[in-house]
């Protein structure tokens, strides 16, 4: 487990982190900074990059609950020199000096900003700071950047912005690059804003600059306010016996849902063109969250209508109702193309899920869980 001792050895440049203060990595080994590394995307991107034999490092937030669960599969403690390729530094969208501070140290060779307030709803409770760290954040690391490469004059730096389908909002679909933004939510409105930063720092400084507008993305490593993985959570749970009731908000969403695995890999290609652009990334499927039920719950044998009940509470103030992407441009450019379905994703989820719900109920019958907890 990555713990907080021993993120803050990392850190301080002890131990392993020491040879890229120096600058003294080996030549071949490219290095990665990744902002987000504890989340979906930033897990599966770091399993990637270091099956490509890079060095990774990951900026985390100081937290008094440990929020590395995702990566500690991987994890392997610092003072390990030698197998230690991801290490873990503290820092914060939110606190500039930071980010400078450790693109000095680190000297990598692609940035990869994934941290964000990144959920929609909650995006509407506080907005104030999802636009601090989605818009602001971006632009500090941006500018971090510039003026790095303004002072060690590696301006062979490349950096890749986690944008959003959410962006397009109500615009209809299909949505491709070249599809105006109209964005729907506090979250939307400040990935529209972390993506013209990015354009901008592109034309302006000549950075190698690029935009992901990955449409959703889901995986078993997916948070479990998402409404996807609220989905097959339930599923598992309510087999089990540990659960009856889902409560859900508008069910004609549609959604063109891939997986988080395959849409790595395009960050990474994007990093490898000769000129830097932005690019769609989308499984070019849509489809409604009902129809998401309908897969979940028939694959276990259940009837989603006999569990779920709709809670306006989960409606939002204004809503999206249709993203469809329009992924030829990366597909034809990078030769990139989704490996996993539609129904593949969800019973991948779900047997995931069933797995943890079948952990669950030996603790809840040992008497260390109260089952009771969810309707």
């Amino acid at each position: 487990m990555a713990t907080e001792n021993d993120s803050s050895n990392v850190g301080s440049g002890s131990g392993s982190g020491s040879h890229t203060v120096n600058g003294s990595a080996t030549p071949d080994c490219k290095i990665a900074l990744i902002t987000g590394i504890t989340g979906q995307d930033g897990s599966y991107l770091t399993e990637f990059l270091l099956n490509k034999g890079y060095e990774v490092h990951g900026l985390i937030r100081r937290s008094s609950n440990f929020n590395t669960q995702r990566i500690n599969h991987i994890y392997i403690d610092p003072h390990n020199a030698h197998k230690a390729r991801m290490k873990l530094h503290y820092a914060d969208l939110s606190d500039a000096s930071s980010l400078r501070r450790w693109l000095d140290t680190i000297r990598p060779h692609e940035v990869y900003n994934l941290a964000a307030q990144s959920h929609v709803a909650v995006s509407f409770e506080i907005p104030d700071y999802t636009a601090d760290v989605v818009a602001t954040g971006a632009l500090r690391l941006l500018e971090a950047l510039r003026s790095h490469i303004t002072a060690t004059g590696r301006t062979h730096v490349k950096y890749y912005q986690a944008g959003s389908s959410e962006m397009f909002g109500s615009t209809p679909p299909p949505q491709s690059e070249n599809t105006p933004f109209h964005p729907r939510s506090p979250y939307a409105a400040s990935k529209c804003a972390a993506h013209w930063y990015t354009v901008n720092y592109r034309e302006a400084y000549g950075i190698f600059a690029c935009n992901g507008i990955l449409f959703n993305h889901e995986s078993p490593r997916r948070g479990e306010n998402f409404v996807t993985r609220k989905i097959t959570r339930a599923v598992g749970r309510i087999k089990i016996g540990l659960q009856n009731k889902l409560f859900l908000g508008n069910l004609q969403a549609s959604r063109d849902w891939g997986f988080a695995g395959d849409y790595v890999e395009a960050m990474w290609m994007m990093l490898q063109q000769e000129k830097a652009d932005d690019y769609v990334v989308a499984t070019e499927e849509s489809h409604t969250v009902e129809e998401f039920l309908e897969v979940a719950f028939g694959y276990v044998g259940l009837k989603w209508k006999d569990h779920v009940v709709i809670d306006k509470r989960y409606f939002r103030p204004a809503e999206v109702d249709n993203l469809k992407g329009d992924s030829s441009k990366a597909r034809k450019v990078l030769g990139w193309k989704p490996r996993v379905g539609f129904e593949q994703l969800v019973k991948m989820m779900v047997d995931e899920d069933m797995e943890l719900a079948k952990r669950e109920k030996v603790l809840v019958d040992a008497g260390y869980m109260d089952a009771q907890q969810q309707p």
